[in-house]
C-alpha cells in the first residue's frame, strides 16, 4: 500500500509499505478516507526526528472503512464507518475505568517512561504505524474506534479522532466559569476549535491570540476578539489590560514547543537534531528545552487564582518557569494529551447537529490527495496559502 513515511529531518515521501494484517484478535484494519495533518505532526517533521527512523509511517488523525476486525472486536462490522482515536487505549485496565485513557496501562510505553501508544508517533509511543496511510491496522478496536453514520462528509467527523477531543479537553481543563473570560493562544485548528467550544459552553468572552491574518479573521467569525502578536510589545500585560485589569480568568496555551520567539532555543532544538540519534535521545531526554513564550503568556496573563490550560505539546526537561510568580499568584495549571474517548460521547451529538454548531466543516483549508502530503506538510508548516488545516485522502 501507498503510506506518508518519515525519511529525514523535514522530508517525508509517500512509498510502499507492507499491507497491514490481523496481527491480535483484539484488531481491526481500516480503510482509510481521511486523515489529517495534525501541529504534532511538524514536532516529528522537525524536531523529534531522533525517535524515528527511515519508512515509519506517520499520521494520527484517521477514519475509514471497517474491511476486517478480529474474533475480540465483534461489535465492528465489515463496512462499518469509524473515527480512531489518536491514543490506543484498551478501555478497561484501572487508568481507562478511570476515563484517564491517554494513560492506559494496556498500552503504556513503560521502556520509555510514556503513556499510551500512539498513532505515528515514534519510539517514544511505541512505533505504531500511522494512518497516513491507504489502510491502518487498529490494535484495542473492542474499545477504540467510533463508529459514526454515512451520509455526511468526513470532515464532520475526522476531528473526533484528536484535535476536537483536545480542544473540548483544553476548555474543560480551563474551567472557564459560566459567563467568563478565556484567551486562547495560538489559532491553528486545536485553538479555532477551542474558541468555538468556550462560547458553545458559555463563556462570555473569548480572546484570541496569533499572527496569521487568516487565523485571527477565522476565529473573529465564531466570536473571538482578535489579538495580533505583531501589534503588542507583551502579550501578558495586553491580556491583563483588556480584561478589566486583572486578565481573564482562564488561559489555553494550544501552541506547544515550537512557540514563536526564543530564537536561541530553536536553534537549539535544530542543532539537536542534527546529531547521530543515539546521542540526540540523550540530550532531548535530559537536557531538552522549549520555546516557551505561549505558555509563559499563558501563566502570566491568567488574573489571579486563574487556570492556565495546555493542550500544545511539550518535550524540554529543563524548561524554566517563572514559579514565584506562579506560586504568588495562584495560578492552576493543567495540561495532557487529550483522553480521546472519555469525551467523544459530549461531543457526538454536536458533531451530528446539521446546524454544525462547532464549525466542523469550516475549518479544513485544504483537502490533497495523499500523493502529495510532503507538500501538505510544508504549507502546513509554513502557514503558506491560508493554510488552517490539510487534510489528505488516499
Amino acid at each position: 500500500m501507498k503510506a506518508l513515511t518519515w525519511q529525514g529531518t523535514e522530508k517525508v515521501e509517500v512509498t510502499d509499505v507492507p499491507d497491514p494484517r490481523i496481527e491480535e484478535p483484539t484488531d481491526a484494519i481500516v480503510k482509510v478516507t481521511s486523515t489529517a495533518i495534525c501541529g504534532s505532526d511538524l514536532h516529528l517533521y522537525g524536531v523529534l526526528g531522533a525517535y524515528l527512523k527511515p519508512g515509519d509511517v506517520l499520521g494520527h488523525e484517521a477514519m475509514g472503512v471497517v474491511e476486517e476486525a478480529g474474533s475480540a472486536a465483534a461489535h465492528l462490522s465489515v463496512g462499518d464507518r469509524v473515527v480512531v482515536p489518536f491514543n490506543i487505549s484498551c478501555g478497561r485496565c484501572w487508568m481507562c475505568s478511570r476515563g484517564l485513557f491517554a494513560q492506559c496501562e494496556t498500552t503504556q510505553v513503560r521502556a520509555e517512561g510514556k503513556g499510551a501508544s500512539l498513532f505515528g508517533y515514534t519510539s517514544l509511543y511505541g512505533s505504531v504505524p500511522g494512518g497516513q496511510a491507504e489502510y491502518l491496522r487498529v490494535p484495542q478496536a473492542q474499545f477504540g474506534p467510533v463508529v459514526v453514520p454515512e451520509g455526511t462528509p468526513d470532515d464532520r467527523f475526522l476531528f473526533l479522532s484528536d484535535i476536537l477531543p483536545t480542544a473540548w479537553q483544553a476548555v474543560r481543563y480551563a474551567d472557564v466559569p459560566p459567563g467568563g473570560s478565556v484567551a486562547v493562544l495560538g489559532l491553528g485548528p486545536v485553538g479555532q476549535l477551542a474558541v468555538r467550544i468556550a462560547a458553545h459552553v458559555g463563556a462570555g468572552r473569548v480572546i484570541g491570540v496569533d499572527r496569521v491574518p487568516e487565523r485571527l479573521a477565522l476565529a473573529a467569525r465564531y466570536g473571538a476578539e482578535p489579538v495580533n502578536l505583531d501589534e503588542v510589545d507583551d502579550v501578558a500585560a495586553t491580556l491583563i489590560d483588556l480584561v478589566d485589569g486583572r486578565g481573564p480568568d482562564a488561559t489555553i496555551d494550544a501552541v506547544g514547543m515550537e512557540a514563536h520567539g526564543g530564537r536561541l532555543v530553536a536553534a537549539a532544538q535544530k542543532a539537536t537534531g542534527l546529531l547521530p540519534d543515539a546521542l540526540a535521545q540523550k540530550v532531548t531526554d535530559k537536557l531538552a528545552v522549549d520555546r516557551l513564550d505561549a505558555l509563559h503568556a499563558a501563566v502570566k496573563g491568567v488574573r489571579r487564582d486563574g487556570t492556565a490550560s495546555v493542550s500544545g505539546v511539550y518535550g524540554g526537561e529543563v524548561d524554566a518557569m517563572p514559579m514565584m510568580e506562579m506560586f504568588d499568584r495562584g495560578i492552576q495549571l493543567r495540561m495532557g494529551q487529550a483522553h480521546v474517548r472519555r469525551w467523544t460521547d459530549e461531543i457526538l451529538p454536536l458533531v451530528l447537529d446539521s446546524a454544525d454548531p462547532l464549525g466542523t466543516l469550516d475549518l479544513t483549508t485544504h483537502h490533497l490527495p495523499l500523493a502529495e502530503a510532503p507538500n501538505g506538510y510544508e504549507m502546513f508548516r509554513d502557514k503558506h496559502d491560508g493554510c488552517v488545516k490539510v487534510v489528505l485522502h488516499p
